[in-house]
């Protein structure tokens, strides 16, 4: 799979990349115009200096000097430089000795022809620039090799310092890319974790004003959107505490009526024994939503954690199991204690609606590990049932989700609140839970919680 960068890193290598092709063309245009300056500047100068040598020479051989040695020694201009002369009857040399066959044929082949010609070559391993001019009447060929190792060195240097100037502007252009787009994407990433707050649960989480007028309208649009939610969210939570509170007096009166005719139900019809049974298996789970509800308005309209304590994890589970009808559910705690900063009737109502999934869904709990894992403790309820599906184990900690169970009525059958508010009383302590397989069977609810600190 390919990894696309991330907006900063492309924004640093484009930079990069830019800067690098700007300073390539710089470098070449450069290289272009010094090298061809100073060789033009170089081969002027020794054209010059051959066309003083060729007249020397061409005098000496109008005169029929014999010492011609002596001459083509006197003309030698450094210790490097060679001088070569092509007479019908074979060469003559001075200064740094070569052989005779390095110079190339096509110069000297223009030089018989009567044309002064100019080659740049290596000679024995040193480039030379090589000057071939036609003297006398016979067919003579005068050539001089001037060197062109301080020319060379001085090419070689500029080369490293424009390949080094190049890499250097690539590299600096991607620093200057990355501070650029970490100063540009800096609103951005205020955004996102205001945004992320809100998506935790704060409502509270707002953009702070800016002195930009581009982004001026972004944080008024933001904190607006915000502002709303906040209020929409408070209102719907004020709307079911205010119906479930309505709904408390005439549930309670109904319940009251219903263990009023359970006890005559003996004097009942047949049929009317049933109804009674099922306005009471309703009224009953009606009850429970209408807790569960109360539960999470409460939580809603709650911009803190409640009252925070010390808990100690093992000694909660045992007393949440001891109070419930069944109690041979097997407790397992760790030697060394859970400890943990949290809300304890929250923890308690999270070990609780635990519990009672079990019992309605997954055919009771079977244990409840109390432990510690790294940094965090643990608390684990294992279940009798057929396991969560993988693709309802995000699902089921929504509210009104019932999963498999969706369609079932009975008296068993839960609001769909209780591992909601399970969701929401772990993820305010800052905690995280999920389902998984059970080995052997069954589902494992998981709930971890940041451990207390020292």
């Amino acid at each position: 799979m390919i990894h696309r960068l991330s907006l900063r890193w492309r924004v640093a290598a484009a930079f990069g990349i830019g800067l690098a092709l700007v300073m390539t063309v710089l470098a070449v245009a450069t290289w272009n115009l010094t090298t061809g300056y100073m060789l033009e500047q170089r081969e002027q100068s020794v054209t010059r200096q051959s066309e003083v040598n060729v007249r020397l020479v061409d005098a000496a051989l109008a005169e029929h000097a014999g010492d011609l040695d002596e001459l083509l020694t006197g003309l030698a201009t450094g210790p490097d430089s060679s001088i070569l002369l092509s007479r019908p009857a074979g060469w003559l040399t001075s200064g740094r000795q070569v052989d005779p066959a390095v110079v190339p044929a096509a110069l000297l082949d223009r030089a018989q022809h009567g044309v002064a010609a100019r080659q740049r070559f290596f000679a024995n391993g040193i480039p030379v620039l090589g000057v071939a001019t036609p003297v006398g009447g016979d067919n003579s060929v005068y050539v001089e090799l001037y060197p062109l190792l301080e020319l060379d060195r001085t090419f070689r240097y500029l080369s490293t310092l424009l390949v080094a100037g190049t890499v250097a502007a690539a590299l600096f252009g991607v620093g200057l890319g990355a501070w650029a787009a970490r100063r540009a994407l800096r609103p951005l990433t205020t955004l996102t974790a205001a945004a992320s707050r809100v998506a935790r649960g704060d409502l509270t989480a707002r953009l702070p004003e800016q002195s930009d007028p581009d982004l001026t309208p972004l944080a008024a649009s933001f904190n607006a959107t915000a502002g709303q939610l906040e209020q929409r969210v408070r209102q719907d939570a004020r709307f079911a505490s205010d119906v479930s509170h309505e709904l408390r007096s005439p549930l309670t009166t109904m319940v009251n009526v219903t263990e009023v005719l359970e006890r005559r139900q003996d004097t009942m019809p047949e049929t009317a024994q049933r109804a009674l049974r099922l306005l009471r298996s309703e009224l009953r789970r009606f009850q429970r939503m209408v807790v569960d509800l109360l539960e999470i308005s409460r939580a809603d309209q709650d911009d803190g954690t409640g009252a925070v304590e010390l808990v100690d994890l093992g000694d909660l589970v045992r007393n949440v199991v001891d109070s419930r009808p069944r109690s041979d559910v097997r407790i397992e705690v760790g030697s060394d204690p859970a400890l943990v900063s949290a809300d304890r009737r929250r923890i308690d109502r999270v070990v609780a609606n635990l519990l009672d999934n079990a019992d309605h869904y997954g055919g009771g709990a079977v244990t409840v590990t109390v432990g510690r894992h790294g940094d965090r403790a643990r608390i684990v309820v294992d279940d009798a049932g057929s396991g969560v599906p993988p693709a309802l184990r995000e699902r089921i900690f929504e509210r009104f989700a019932r999963g498999l169970h969706s369609a079932s009525r009975d008296q068993d059958t839960g609001s769909g609140l209780g591992l909601a508010i399970v969701a929401d009383h772990v993820h305010r302590h800052g905690g995280h839970v999920w389902v998984e397989d059970r080995p052997g069977g069954g589902a494992r609810f998981v709930v971890e919680l940041p451990e207390a600190s020292a």
